[in-house]
This record gives structure tokens, C-alpha cells and sequence, in this order.
């Protein structure tokens, strides 16, 4: 799998495009821009390298990591994905992209080319934020930061539903690479030894 970063945005969110390089099928992650130029940068990476999108895809719907939804939709006529929970936040977007197209609950996957990314529902920040686990990564929308845990004091948030999504995150492998909603990467295994939010569980 090939990943590619933007970081956009007032609140410096990160989004992912990944995509298969022997298909080029690719999906966007958390497409939180502000401003057409920021869009244009990633509709330029996508058109360089040949992809073809085929999900639009949201870890949670707070509104720096959907505000790009309605644009990229436009482009590309493919599915905006996120998890029921919080599908009524695309609601304020307009009328063209709402509802969702694909619902994105627990154990569903996602497939694009040969690659394949499994649904983790990780509530805690919002009630329907969502991890993708490939193979050796995953992409943690604002659950899981280096250092850092996404906060819980928001509409939807909850101390002990990030306590038990947190815990589901550490079961996976310590070599597994971790791509969160803001921040630089990490890894499992050097979040269990220096993350001090994961001290608790």
C-alpha cells in the first residue's frame, strides 16, 4: 500500500491517500481542507500518479476531517464512507453528498485493488470514530496520536469508550505503523512505552 500525507486545514489535520500500485484504485482519508487550494493539491497528486478514487472515506465527522467531503465528491462521483454513528454530520454539507453512501460499522471492509482495510469501531472521541487496520498500519483518526489521545469532552465523547478502544488498539502488533488525524506517525509498540494517556489501561 502506498500512503501519502497532506496536512490541512486550520486545525492541521492530516489527510491520507492510499492507494494499490498495482491497480491504482485509491481511497482519501479525512479530507479536512479549508480552501480550494488545498484541494487542488490533492486532486494534483491523484492525477499525476494515474489513481482512481473509489471511496471518500472518514474517520469521524467532526468537521476538519469531513469539510473536503463535498469537493472531492463533486470531482470524483464516488462514495462518501463513515460510520453510522456519525453520518448526521455530513448532513450540513449539502444536500448532494447526505446521506452517507456507505456505512462504515465494525469488521466491515474496505477494498481497493488488492488492498484491504478492516474496520475497527474506536468511540471514545465521537461515538462513531473508526480505525482501518491493513496489514502493518493503521489509520486512527483522532483516538490515537503519538503521545497523545484524541479528547473526549466533545458532543459524543466518553472517557471509558476510549478506554476500551484504546485497549483494542494496543492488541494489535507493536511493529504496526500508526497514521492518526494530527501529529506525526508512531507505532504501537512506541505508544505502549511513552504514550502516558495509555498508562491507565
Amino acid at each position: 500500500m502506498q500512503i501519502q500525507a497532506f496536512n490541512v486545514g486550520m486545525l492541521s489535520t492530516n489527510c491520507y491517500i492510499a492507494n494499490c500500485p498495482e491497480t491504482k484504485e485509491a481511497i482519501i482519508i479525512d479530507p479536512g481542507f479549508d480552501t480550494s487550494n488545498e484541494a487542488e493539491q490533492i486532486i494534483r497528486y491523484v492525477d499525476a500518479n494515474n489513481l482512481k478514487v473509489k471511496f471518500i472515506v472518514n474517520t469521524h465527522g467532526h468537521s476538519d476531517h469531513i469539510h473536503g467531503d463535498k469537493i472531492l465528491k463533486r470531482k470524483y462521483d464516488v462514495p462518501i464512507c463513515i460510520h453510522p454513528y456519525d453520518a448526521p454530520c455530513l448532513e450540513g454539507l449539502g444536500e448532494e453528498i447526505s446521506p452517507a453512501n456507505v456505512l462504515l460499522e465494525g469488521k466491515k471492509l474496505l477494498k481497493f485493488g488488492r488492498m484491504i482495510l478492516r474496520v475497527m469501531h474506536t468511540p471514545g472521541h465521537s461515538l462513531g470514530s473508526i480505525s482501518l487496520v491493513g496489514d502493518n498500519l493503521v489509520f486512527t483518526g483522532d483516538t490515537l496520536f503519538a503521545g497523545g489521545i484524541g479528547r473526549t469532552d466533545f458532543q459524543g465523547g466518553s472517557e471509558r469508550d476510549m478506554r476500551f478502544s484504546l485497549e483494542k488498539l494496543m492488541r494489535l502488533p507493536d511493529e504496526f505503523v500508526v497514521y492518526p488525524g494530527h501529529g506525526g506517525f508512531s507505532t504501537i509498540g512506541e505508544e505502549k512505552r511513552v504514550n502516558p494517556f495509555l498508562r491507565w489501561l
